[in-house]
């Protein structure tokens, strides 16, 4: 191989490496985002179970740094942006089993919408944001955002994903306020969605009523037209019966003697008729 060849190899090698750096770099921040349906990483719902479980820990790692710092003014100490904190955690932590799309929208976008999230959460508490546990807080931003944002998942998942979500790091008595907060958001969020549950299940709980009631109605039914029961007619004779084992007990059987006897009689009884004596 001449050198000239050697040269030309390496030169292009040279170009295309530029080309690919350059246009890496022109990509805008807008372009390098996370498909849910990321192919190469699970999908199931138990990735995107695990999904959410990062999400509230890096999530409620941002609150106390970055928006802390944000909030109360000191924004020379903002240095834990959240896609940093995903970075993060896709290095120290074996992710495959998570649905990693699903992970970095929420990492992306919950921190892009958390004042709209925040005034959504506040209308629904007795209380005001910063009164909150970080916990309940990064709980509450997951359920808020898919209610608004993902309505392909029924409200009833959100809610269950959020009482998993605060078994597995939040109080013991927080399920309430998480609870009551989501769900008076969904009324509000997902209204057509909720009325239509809400009569369906009138509508299974009146079925299950009414075959409750025409299943009592067939007993009392049958309760009635039953026969009245009749006195049982004796089926034993009225005579007494004399048991086998009472062999003191003699039956009158004619035998032979007395039919001899009675013959006897009888003749007897010819013999002494009287005659009429008028004609001698």
């Amino acid at each position: 191989m001449t050198d000239q060849l050697k040269r030309a190899i390496n030169a292009a090698k040279t170009a295309q490496t530029d080309a690919t750096t350059t246009d890496k770099a022109s990509m805008s921040a807008d372009e390098q985002h996370f498909d849910m349906s990321e192919s190469s990483y699970k999908t199931s719902h138990t990735a995107v179970r695990k999904a959410r479980r990062f999400a509230m820990q890096g999530l409620y790692e941002w609150l106390v740094t970055d928006r802390r710092f944000d909030l109360d003014g000191k924004l020379g100490w903002k240095d834990n942006a959240p896609h940093d904190i995903a970075a993060r955690t896709r290095a120290t932590n074996a992710m495959h089993t998570v649905h990693i799309g699903y992970y970095h929208e929420m990492m992306r976008d919950i921190p892009e919408q958390i004042d709209a999230l925040d005034a959504l959460i506040a209308q629904h508490l007795d209380r005001g944001i910063d009164k909150l546990d970080t916990v309940e807080h990064a709980i509450l931003l997951i359920g808020a955002y898919e209610l608004q944002n993902r309505l392909e998942i029924p409200y009833k998942v959100v809610l269950d994903e959020a009482m998993k979500l605060n078994n597995h790091f939040g109080a013991t008595d927080a399920h309430k306020l998480i609870n009551a907060v989501l769900d008076r958001m969904a009324i509000e969020v997902r209204a057509i969605e909720v009325q239509a549950d809400t009569k369906a299940n009138l509508r299974t709980s009146q079925k299950a009523a009414a075959k409750q009631a025409n299943a009592t109605n067939d007993t009392q039914d049958n309760a009635n037209s039953q026969p009245e029961p009749t006195p049982d007619k004796p089926t034993a004779s009225t005579k007494p019966r004399i048991s086998a084992n009472k062999t003191n007990v003699k039956r009158n059987r004619p035998n032979k003697a007395d039919a001899n006897k009675q013959s006897t009689v009888t003749d007897s009884a010819a013999d002494t008729v009287p005659t009429d004596n008028s004609d001698k």
